[in-house]
């Protein structure tokens, strides 16, 4: 059976254009079958898009974009240098079309959590973790961001904080040896790990 997380998708392309103001700005983007929260933004993404902390001219992974939310949104309104990926090819094509429309930069690669990420020098890596994946996945994920992140740069994940996000967060604890919570909302905790060598 194919899922959002699948490389390939099967199900007939129904391309559609959403709208959607985040921190006060108008976006728009396209999503379409086959995809993370195919009808509107998922709440877990758009209360990270909301919260999310960066600086300006920040390197920042988004890692499982999904159609680029939260890329675009860093993009937009910080000027972050924006790199995304995606193991889901139909996602990865719909974050292109999204980074246009958007009128951004962004470079975007198609594979499995960093396997195209070459990069260990980034400010931030923002995910909404694929918890459906199972808690292996969301751990790698967890894990490997510590190789990827300089001195002093963190990770920001979103989860449902009594549907695995308690048990995600404990990871990034063991990881990073620390963890705050930046934001709460509809049950979505915001988690942050800061890198201290």
């Amino acid at each position: 059976m194919e899922h959002y997380y699948s490389t390939q998708q099967k199900s007939p392309l129904k391309i559609k254009k959403i709208n959607q103001k985040i921190r006060k700005q108008e976006f728009e983007f396209y999503t379409a079958s086959g995809v993370f929260s195919k009808e509107k933004i998922d709440k877990g993404t758009l209360i990270l898009a909301e919260n999310m902390i960066i600086e300006k001219n920040n390197k920042v992974l988004d890692l499982g974009c999904g159609v680029g939310i939260l890329g675009i949104v860093a993009a937009k309104l910080f000027d972050a240098n924006i790199i995304m990926s995606d193991i889901n090819k139909r996602a990865v094509m719909l974050a292109k079309m999204n980074i246009k429309i958007n009128n951004i930069k962004a470079e975007i690669y198609q594979g499995s959590l960093y396997e195209k990420i070459k990069n260990n020098d980034f400010d931030v890596v923002l995910s909404n973790p694929p918890q459906t994946a199972g808690k292996e996945i969301c751990f790698k994920l967890i894990e490997q961001s510590n190789e990827h992140l300089k001195n002093n740069g963190n990770l920001q994940l979103v989860a449902r904080h009594n549907k695995g996000g308690k048990t995600l967060s404990k990871k990034m604890e063991e990881v990073f040896g620390n963890v705050r919570v930046i934001a709460k909302k509809s049950g979505y905790w915001v988690y942050v790990s800061k890198k201290n060598e």
